[in-house]
């Protein structure tokens, strides 16, 4: 007979507990994998079969709510009559935080489970909690000084100009030798936002929700799951001052710097944003104006003064017509339709009208680059202009410095600050205009081609059909809403500055000055201009009416002046000789 075999303990079950702060650490090696490897090895060398193993990527330990701790607990109290062992690389794995390190514990002994580690003997005697305790309050400390370390560098980091956080969008991080990780403009983002910023500074677009539906338009701009963008990224975008080439850090202490990336926008766009964002609510944009009626919003009636409405009126025949009207039943033209086709056939007439011709657009265009020649002419003055004003701000700022080491009053302080915050900003817009003056981002023809191209002929942009470019042409040629009559059509609109200025200079209007004056006019004899040498002899005091005067030629006139006396006159104080070509009396 066989003996029996001797019975062996039952198994123990344990699982395995990893966590990483990090994704550098997983990439150095101090990763999952290896905390698992070195629990299994020690699950085997006490004989404890691992049933599960759980973890926790990128997650502070001085957090308590982790989705892998939060799962293993649960799983521990799905198997509470099971006996568990919970397995941990080191002490600092299950937490860095004395509080969550000590209500971990008692989250495990809850569920019925015991701790163990091949770094720590855990136990319940006074020496082993107490070396337990000096080990979590050991790294409690790590993480507060890796803390504290990492908020110096990268705090000094805003201070040298850079960004050490997570790139906001429209940049990217790139490596750069000797500098670090800098930002890059990330394309096609970066053209997008920079159009959606420089658009909203200029009236472009009115509101926010109009540079949010500008971004949705753009199908690589990111978007959540309803395809949308969110209100507070479009706000995030308006007023961060890094989209201007700048950063700061207020809550480490760090005003605004000049950073070492180049911006998408200017300071003094930047600037602009920020008024007017302060400028308060503005109407919305509506939500009915279609392409079908594009004047809509912007004709107003001549009757009465209202906006005009439109519509599709059916007819018997069940066929569809657009009409505008005046919908103010005050208004002598209430509900009186006016044909889509009349008024906007009008209207492209009036554009017709305000199309320069090619003479009078060569002679403006020849004017605008005579102006830029010019400015380039002046840089040189002007960024003399823009330092002495930098030096005076600065005076101003050393000033109220010196008035905030004398004040007392927390009020007094306050206010003072604020000054300064606005001093420094004006300073930072100054010191940008210096160094960016003389500095073109390309000739004349490449940054003005597409304006020129415009008042050239704005008709040809309404043509094109696009809803976008038409609204574009009436804020750019029209100041205020156009007055439409019914049986009168347009009244004399109210244009923008550059179509005034265009009207103003019409050759079609002006023409050359006449030569006559005044007086008649009469044909002038040649005259000598230099003085003749003074004459010993006296004239006689009486000399008949006619009679050559002794002076340079003259005949004596009578007593009233002859017609071409004031011209004469005239001719002699224009050119500066008042003393030349007597006249005697």
């Amino acid at each position: 007979m066989t003996a029996d075999p001797i019975p062996r303990p039952p198994t123990a079950l344990a699982v395995i507990y990893a966590r990483v702060s990090s994704v550098a650490q997983m990439q150095k090696g101090h990763g999952l994998g290896s905390q698992e490897t070195r629990c299994r090895e020690f699950a085997k060398m006490k004989g404890y079969e691992v049933a599960d193993v759980f973890c926790d990527e990128a997650v502070s330990g001085g957090l308590i709510d982790r989705p892998g701790m939060q799962a293993m607990l649960a799983y521990l109290k799905q198997n509470k009559h099971t006996e568990y062992v919970v397995l941990i690389d080191d002490i600092s794995r299950l937490a860095r935080d004395m509080k969550a390190h000590l209500d971990l514990r008692d989250a495990i002994a809850a569920s019925g489970a015991r701790l163990e580690s091949p770094s720590i003997e855990f136990g319940e005697d006074s020496d082993s909690i107490l070396v337990e305790n000096l080990l979590a309050s050991v790294s409690q400390h790590q993480r507060q000084k890796n803390a504290e370390q990492t908020r110096n560098r990268m705090r000094a980091r805003v201070l040298n100009g850079y960004w050490p956080f997570i790139s906001c969008i429209g940049f990217k991080h790139v490596h750069s030798p000797g500098q670090g990780k800098i930002l890059v403009r990330d394309e096609p983002l970066a053209s997008i936002i920079q159009e959606g910023l420089e658009g909203y500074a200029s009236g472009r677009f009115q509101m926010q929700a109009e540079v949010k539906r500008f971004f949705e338009s753009h199908p690589s701009f990111p978007k959540d799951r309803k395809g949308q963008v969110r209100n507070q990224l479009v706000n995030d975008i308006l007023t961060k001052p890094l989209y201007a080439g700048y950063v700061e850090a207020p809550r480490w202490g760090v005003s605004l710097r000049k950073g070492q990336h180049d911006g998408l926008i200017s300071f003094e766009t930047f600037e602009r944003i920020q008024e007017r964002l302060k400028e308060g609510a503005k109407a919305p944009a509506r939500a009915d104006i279609n392409t079908d009626f594009p004047l809509r919003g912007s004709v107003s009636c001549g009757c009465c003064g209202k906006p005009m409405t439109s519509c599709w009126s059916k007819s018997k025949t069940g066929k569809k017509h657009p009409y505008y009207m005046c919908f103010n039943k005050g208004c002598d033209e209430y509900r009186k339709s006016i044909r889509r086709d009349q008024l906007e056939g009008d209207f492209a007439a009036l554009l017709e009208e305000l199309t320069p011709s090619t003479t009078l657009f060569g002679l403006v265009r020849s004017l605008f680059k005579h102006g830029w020649d010019q400015r380039l002419a002046q840089a040189q003055d002007f960024a003399r202009r823009f330092t002495r004003d930098i030096q005076t701000l600065e005076k101003q700022i050393d000033g109220l410095l010196d008035r905030i080491v004398e004040a007392s009053n927390p009020n007094v302080v306050s206010a003072y600050e604020k000054k300064i915050a606005k001093l420094e900003r004006d300073k930072l817009a100054l010191e940008e205009k210096r160094l960016q003056t003389g500095q073109t981002r390309g000739h004349f023809e490449e940054l003005f081609e597409l304006a020129m191209a415009f008042f050239a002929n704005p008709s040809k942009l309404w043509h094109s059909g696009c809803h976008m470019h038409r609204k574009l042409v009436l804020k750019l040629t029209f100041a205020d809403h156009l007055q439409y009559c019914r049986n009168e059509g347009f009244r004399t609109p109210k244009t923008t500055l550059p179509f005034k200025a265009l009207g103003a200079i019409s050759i079609e209007g002006n023409k050359m000055a006449e030569r006559v004056g005044f007086e008649p006019t009469v044909s002038l004899r040649p005259r000598r201009f230099s003085r003749p040498e003074p004459s010993t002899t006296r004239p006689p005091l009486h000399l008949p009416v006619g009679a050559p005067c002794k002076k340079v030629g003259h005949n004596r006139v009578s007593l009233s002046p002859r017609p071409s006396f004031f011209n004469e006159i005239s001719l002699c104080l224009s050119r500066g000789k008042r003393e030349s070509g007597h006249v005697c009396l």
